[in-house]
């Protein structure tokens, strides 16, 4: 039976709607949840509605290292040792996404950076700030966030494709770092969704009435289960890999996607 009973889970971007709803479903199986959230209102209604704990949320910044470091050593001293990190902030902008009408000159560089370093310094400054604290107290594993657009590019969306396609190179390279030089008691891993309805993509994926758009359309008509996924179902690949059940898996990107990365399209 998976459990989670006594392990303290810190989550980055522990406000958004997908990092919400992971927090519900690894609360219900006992994990103690850090919810960490540049907007501690956010993070903080999240934590207001899991089940009875030790919830604590905190104000972080993924991008701000010293800031970071701070927070961490308040959490250690609040709550012991941080058992698992899931870096869940991340996220895109306008400038850096092709419109239907657009080319690749015209890419906003400014907005690209700001996308590359939210999503990959995001993830890499808590990785290195929290392994440290892992290694210190002789484990932990860090799960971060990838994407179907890390493995099959998408149009429109070449920063977020990159930055998430960087994500799988350091998830990868980072497992074997931690393992080889400190043992089989440290682990990294990525759960890649596919395609959930968020505020960031919906009007990407739906009409205003609710219908779908042309993109929407081909996305689901590339999706085997032909639907999008519901954000409770990220809640079971990311419980087993929390959980000790997975404890000889390191290195791997798992696709939660309906199918998506299997197709060919023919």
């Amino acid at each position: 039976m998976f459990t989670l009973s006594k392990k303290v889970i810190a989550i980055t971007g522990g406000g958004g709607a997908l990092a919400s709803v992971m927090s519900t479903g690894l609360a219900s199986m006992g994990a103690t949840i850090i919810s960490l959230d540049r907007n501690i209102d956010a993070a903080r209604q999240v934590v207001s509605t899991l089940p009875q704990g030790k919830h604590a949320a905190y104000p972080c910044d993924v991008l701000d290292k010293d800031a970071f470091e701070k927070v961490m050593e308040t959490i250690v001293n609040d709550h012991g040792r941080i058992d698992i990190l899931i870096n869940a902030a991340g996220g895109n902008m306008s400038g850096a996404t092709i419109g239907p009408d657009q080319n690749y000159h015209d890419i906003e560089i400014e907005h690209l950076n700001k996308v590359m370093q939210l999503n990959v310094q995001g993830t890499m400054i808590p990785a290195s700030v929290v392994s440290k604290i892992m290694i210190q107290q002789g484990h932990g594993h860090i799960i971060n966030i990838s994407s179907m657009s890390a493995q099959q590019p998408l149009t429109r969306v070449v920063g977020y494709s990159a930055s998430k396609a960087a994500i799988d190179n350091f998830t990868k390279w980072l497992s074997v770092e931690l393992a080889s030089k400190h043992g089989e008691s440290f682990r990294v891993n990525a759960i890649a969704p596919g395609f959930f309805i968020g505020e960031q993509n919906r009007r990407l994926l739906l009409e205003e009435d609710g219908s779908l758009t042309a993109r929407g359309h081909t996305i689901i008509s590339q999706t085997p289960m032909g639907r999008f996924g519901d954000a409770e179902e990220l809640v079971g690949t990311m419980v087993w890999l929390c959980s000790d059940a997975s404890r000889f898996v390191t290195g791997t990107i798992i696709p939660v996607d309906g199918g998506f990365s299997a197709f060919s399209g023919v």
